[in-house]
């Protein structure tokens, strides 16, 4: 399918530059993934040589650029509308307006230079029938990134479309500069499948335009070299995407290998916004929404250390832990700072009433989110404090109850990463109230029992006091847990003893 939408659309808009260009920007907004872009990317090398074959039959090429103007002509009162789809529906054809007008300057402005008729007549004069004249005409082609006039054979210009194959990839390698580490990948792709596409053919390079020219002489009808050179162009791009098609899984391994994730990328920097400039609302509103989904898996990853945390004996593994989970914290703090500052500035431009009530609610959340990370933090200075000052450990029933307090905490930011998928579920908030119903419990359970056992002599009352700690900074955690689901789902507040507003 990625496949066929990369033909489809480079075909329509006669631009595999643009289309890369796309997906590299769609990976790097999260919507889609580093597979998918392959397989797109494939399709657009294949639907390019439609260009080709029309300019072979026709004589011309469409200049969609000219297009731009009446385009933005639709597209400027659809913006300005009220309603949320013939917005969108103008942004849309907004944009795809400035894409085309964008190639076209890149394109104009390379022709004024140029480089192309000095590169012909540089060239025109190179012995035809050498080999290293083919690797040559593939570089100059890779330069150029385009076919020009002139006394070439079939063979050289042959050489010039697959080296222009090469070239089309530096635009989307441009793109990628201050995107995402998956967003490079994309690109790092795109170049590895046609290289790899002009090393194969290199091999086979006389016999494959013999074939080509005996197909378009003999069952064909024709010895025109403009045919010969689009069915060359396209028999090269079809048998590369069938050669490497079934190892899209290899060529992901092979990219992420080579642009391996950074720690600095998945500590410190935010995965789906970029430091650019902003998309279009509803796309911004996507990326960070993406965004808080990764804030809140990161919260979880955060809440399964302290587990580990309670059980270890070891002093030195112990402040490697709290050190990770301190760390963490200071994460939680700066996502929360940027997504905000991010989403203020979206809030900035024009917007439906429904992104605006969306960015409310997402505002809120990640307020909420930050408080899950100050609350796990609490509850690693907890056992911090009291592996400082307390002589005495916790009994092996004060370690029972807080183990089942953590599973109970666990469950419910389970559940609202499900909520933050799906806020609209029905069944979605009823699930998280009744686990924090049962932490709320749990916990008045535990301090009565506490109260008891104290006064009975069980442990001294130091001890209880880091054991309530515990208890209490678990269930605010629940609390915010919750306010992040009633966020998403557009409710208020309704619990007495919980925190309101994410105060961490």
């Amino acid at each position: 399918m990625g496949v066929l939408t990369g033909i489809l659309i480079t075909a329509l808009i006669q631009s595999s530059s643009a289309t890369t260009v796309m997906v590299v920007s769609f990976v790097n907004a999260g919507l889609m993934t580093l597979a998918q872009s392959i397989g797109v990317i494939m399709g657009a090398n294949i639907g390019t040589t439609v260009t080709a074959w029309i300019i072979s039959a026709v004589g011309f090429k469409v200049n969609i650029a000219a297009f731009a103007i009446p385009l933005l002509a639709i597209g400027m009162p659809l913006i300005f509308s009220g309603k949320g789809n013939r917005k969108s529906i103008g942004e849309f054809v907004f944009g795809f307006s400035f894409l085309f007008m964008g190639l076209s300057f890149l394109q104009e402005a390379a022709t004024a230079m140029n480089i192309g008729d000095m590169v012909a007549g540089m060239l025109a004069h190179v012995p035809q029938d050498s080999f290293f004249t083919i690797i040559l005409f593939i570089i100059v082609g890779a330069l150029v990134t385009m076919i020009v006039q002139s006394g070439f054979g079939f063979e050289q210009a042959a050489a010039l479309a697959m080296g222009q194959n090469i070239g089309t990839t530096i635009t989307a390698f441009m793109a990628s500069l201050t995107a995402n580490t998956q967003a490079r990948r994309a690109a790092l792709a795109h170049m590895f499948f046609n290289v790899f596409g002009v090393v194969a053919f290199l091999i086979v390079f006389y016999p494959a335009c013999d074939a080509v020219s005996w197909v378009v002489e003999n069952l064909m009808g024709g010895g025109n070299d403009l045919f010969k050179l689009s069915a060359f162009h396209t028999a090269f791009n079809i048998i590369n995407t069938l050669l490497l098609i079934g190892f899209v899984k290899q060529i992901e391994m092979f990219v992420c290998r080579v642009l391996p994730m950074k720690a600095q990328d998945e500590d410190y920097r935010l995965r789906f916004i970029s430091g650019g400039l902003l998309s279009t609302a509803e796309l911004s509103i996507m990326e960070a929404q993406k965004e808080i989904r990764s804030f809140a898996e990161r919260c979880q990853r955060m809440a399964g250390f302290v587990p580990t945390l309670l059980e270890t004996k070891d002093e030195m593994e112990f402040n490697k832990l709290f050190a990770r989970i301190e760390k963490y914290e200071n994460i939680t703090d700066s996502m929360e700072m940027e997504i905000a500052s991010y989403l203020n500035k979206v809030s900035e431009g024009r917007l439906s009433d429904a992104s605006k009530t969306q960015i409310q609610k997402m505002l809120r959340q990640i307020s909420e989110l930050e408080s899950i990370g100050d609350s796990v933090y609490n509850l690693g200075r907890t056992l911090n404090r009291h592996r400082m000052h307390c002589q005495e450990d916790f009994t092996a029933e004060q370690m029972q109850h807080m183990m089942t307090m953590l599973q109970l905490v666990g469950a419910a930011l389970s559940e609202m990463l499900k909520r933050i998928d799906q806020p609209t579920t029905k069944n979605g908030v009823k699930t998280s109230l009744n686990i924090e119903h049962e932490i709320n419990n749990y916990r008045t359970q535990l301090k009565n029992q506490n109260l008891h056992d104290v006064n009975a002599g069980l442990y001294d009352y130091q001890l209880g006091v880091f054991y309530v700690d515990f208890i209490s900074e678990c269930e605010k955690l629940g609390d915010y847990v919750m306010n992040v689901v009633q966020a998403g789902k557009g409710l208020n507040n309704d619990f007495g003893d919980g925190p309101i507003n994410g105060q961490g």
